[in-house]
């Protein structure tokens, strides 16, 4: 599989990479190794993961996935694999994570000291912020509003927290998740001005039916040379066709409908739809079509492929040689203009 180097990193991850969020709820410790082995088997060296997971968050299963990964990490050649975690921000309220989750010092030190821990390794290749300390709109949000504003740490403080990470030995490089522009310039910025570690990357929801990456973040990243990680590829399964052909199948939409709410939007089911018939009528599966797509713009680093089943990983693993056609990527840009990002 094509290796790809993250930002101006030493890191080279495949281009597929494997998400694990349904480890521990959707997946047992068994189906979690078994998904690894079959992953590392067709040539994938990038797994992330986070220590909120399994999704959706509960008190009872935090940083189960970690436990699973790490039960299977243990046996593996470490420096054939980068492994990527996250520290989980304020803004989703957890308070069973550290009596309500900061990104500051003190809990940046508790939280990779814990996932160390679970994960059974002496360092992670890849530490990143889950969400911004700071308030931004998030998870279907589309505006900023300034009274929600709250105090947080300053992002050069949080720098200088992960340079003691990485100069320790257990951090080699930093990323970030859920993050806007300004924020992404604000973390290049301060690490420039200070002589602090770089971010490598941005972990961000892209894919056919949220495209909103591509207006202000492609820019930024470009020029700052960020990576970007792209999850949630296939919309929560809606770019699978699924949902179009049974409402009630079984996925994270409908066995956890609260959590998906980005998805729960008008022109979701149309877009779908329409990008599942371009797929087929192209001889591709709709989950091949939307993995390609993510895969080959410029400015993907690795598409995280997260699957509840051994087979669903191996159809997703199929795509990763797969480019489209001009014809089909047109096709793709007429539904886009008649359906823009309707699940920001």
């Amino acid at each position: 599989m094509e290796l790809r180097r993250l930002g101006a990193s030493d890191l080279h991850v495949s281009a597929l990479g494997l998400g694990t969020m349904t480890f521990g709820e959707q997946n047992s410790e068994a189906d979690a190794h078994a998904q690894l082995d079959l992953a590392v088997s067709r040539g994938v060296n990038f797994i992330d993961t986070a220590e909120m997971y399994p999704v959706p968050p509960r008190a009872e299963t935090q940083g189960r996935t970690e436990s699973h990964i790490g039960t299977w990490l243990k046996r593996q050649p470490r420096d054939k694999l980068i492994v990527a975690t996250k520290i989980a921000g304020p803004s989703r309220g957890f308070q069973w994570i550290r009596n309500g989750p900061r990104i500051n010092r003190e809990h940046i030190n508790t939280a990779i000291d814990a996932s160390l821990k679970r994960l059974q390794t002496d360092y992670v290749d890849l530490y990143q912020i889950h969400w911004p300390d700071r308030y931004v709109p998030m998870f279907g949000a589309s505006s900023y509003d300034a009274a929600q504003e709250h105090d947080s740490t300053p992002i050069a403080e949080q720098l200088q927290a992960l340079a003691e990470l990485i100069k320790a030995g257990k951090v080699r490089h930093i990323g970030l998740s859920n993050e806007t522009p300004w924020g992404v310039m604000e973390f290049v910025r301060c690490a420039e001005q200070l002589g602090l570690p770089k971010i490598a990357t941005v972990q961000n929801a892209y894919h056919l039916m949220n495209r909103s990456f591509e207006s202000g973040l492609a820019e930024v990243c470009r020029h700052t040379n960020v990576s970007l990680l792209a999850y949630s590829p296939l919309a929560f399964g809606w770019l699978t066709g699924k949902y179009l052909a049974d409402p009630n199948a079984q996925g994270r939409i409908t066995l956890f409908p609260n959590f998906g709410q980005r998805y729960n939007k008008p022109n979701v089911p149309h877009a779908a739809k329409e990008y599942v018939r371009i797929a087929r009528e192209a001889g591709l599966t709709p989950a091949t079509m939307a993995l390609a797509f993510a895969r080959t713009r410029w400015f993907t680093g690795s598409v995280l492929l997260g699957a509840t089943s051994v087979q669903q990983l191996q159809e997703n693993l199929d795509s990763a040689e797969v480019v489209l056609s001009a014809e089909v990527l047109e096709k793709i840009e007429a539904v886009h203009k008649l359906y823009p990002n309707p699940a920001p």
